[in-house]
């Protein structure tokens, strides 16, 4: 608890409400679909640009210290955004504010997550056969924050800008002092010589070509990836400008999602003790194809609201099964650089999903969700046939 799901709370808290909240910030502050958009990609592509860097230095640093380092940082960038934003709450030096606290806090929070991933993952190689326990537990902490993060977002954003980031700098020092009790993960030994950030990444992709079963499966919630990034993406302008809604109310889509994931995540935990990998990852599949497909036809909010629940809660079930694969498949020595390779490939949908917002006018936007939900289900079905007869996801 102390060493493992404490520090992994606060920074999963902090982190759904970074993500959730900077795009709310700016629907809230510009009205501007284009500037929303804009704001989730200048999120997520320096997130992407730190995971050749972040899984090296874990492998070579530590877990424990790269959690320390990352949570503090995010803390004081968080601090500085604050100050300006309660200096200048509008205009120019706000919007740049609040685009530059966007690209530092992924950054951060990437390394963060990394670290914090590495420490769960040696958990769950304590644990043997029980690792999809471990793995659960950990995803039910990421869901329990995405169902509060959102939400309290929302309702802080309600008394400003700087009370909002500075509950977050909170969460974001807590992480970083729970990170200090985080046990030491193996590191790379110090004489080993010092490998470019690339190197890092290059070895991860080897990693992942060698493991057949790991490389399906990427490449279906990939395409997955692409459609939920996108409802999240549009999500602003969907419930504001579609449906007529509050910004907070865009918060509570997203608390619902986290719910029904939370549950989700519960029931496959004891489904995957009895079925095994493949049964559950299937349905789990096939029920969040469905699921975008119908979100993207929704004819009111409410409707909406609960179709992202369902599509979030199987892509849930999903991660699950992802989440055991990788910590049985992965070599420890290798697990950072291979995390960060994996997961760069999973969330380079994200800033893609935030271009598509900016160009794509607010009315056409379901055509572009529903193209998005062919590929996903195109993309799960072929990666869930090629793994029908692997004996790994058997299991």
């Amino acid at each position: 608890m102390r060493s493992i799901y404490l520090p992994r709370t606060a920074d999963a808290l902090a982190f759904a409400m970074c993500t959730y909240g900077i795009p709310l910030l700016v629907m809230a502050t510009t009205r501007s679909a284009v500037l929303t958009g804009a704001a989730f990609a200048l999120e997520w592509i320096p997130r992407l640009a730190a995971f050749g860097w972040a899984g090296s230095v874990v492998d070579r640093r530590g877990a424990a210290v790269v959690f320390h380092l990352a949570s503090l940082g995010r803390a004081l960038a968080l601090v500085a955004g604050a100050v300006l934003l309660h200096f200048h709450p509008s205009g120019t030096v706000a919007s740049a504010t609040v685009m530059v606290l966007a690209a530092t806090t992924g950054v951060l929070t990437e390394f963060s997550y990394i670290a914090a991933e590495t420490a769960g993952a040696a958990a769950g190689r304590r644990a043997g056969k029980r690792a999809h326990r471990v793995q659960a537990a950990l995803l039910d902490i990421d869901q329990t924050a995405t169902l509060a993060g959102p939400a309290l977002a929302g309702v802080l954003l309600l008394a400003g800008p700087p009370t909002m980031l500075a509950v977050i700098t909170v969460l974001s020092l807590l992480a970083a002092m729970f990170a200090l009790r985080t046990p030491p993960s193996p590191v790379a030994p110090a004489r080993a010589p010092k490998r470019q950030p690339g190197a890092g990444l290059l070895t991860g992709w080897r990693t992942i070509r060698s493991l057949p079963a790991l490389g399906w499966l990427v490449t279906g919630l990939t395409l997955s990836n692409l459609a939920t990034g996108l409802l999240q993406a549009a999500g602003p302008v969907i419930v504001v400008k579609h449906f007529g809604q509050s910004t907070t109310a865009v918060g509570l889509v997203w608390s619902a999602a986290a719910a029904a994931t939370l549950l989700s995540v519960t029931l496959c935990r004891f489904a995957l003790d009895r079925l095994g990998l493949w049964p559950v990852g299937a349905a789990c599949a096939a029920l969040a194809s469905l699921a975008c497909f119908a979100a993207a036809q929704a004819p009111d909010y409410w409707s909406y609201l609960v179709l992202v629940a369902v599509l979030m809660a199987a892509d849930g079930g999903m991660t699950v099964v992802l989440r055991t694969l990788r910590s049985r498949l992965i070599p420890a020595e290798k697990f950072g650089s291979t995390l960060s390779a994996t997961i760069l490939v999973l969330q380079l949908p994200f800033p893609v999903a935030g271009v598509f917002t900016a160009l794509t006018p607010p009315d056409a936007l379901g055509h572009v969700i529903t193209v998005c939900a062919g590929l996903q289900a195109l993309g799960l079905l072929y990666a869930f046939a090629r793994l029908r007869t692997d004996p790994t996801l058997r299991t």
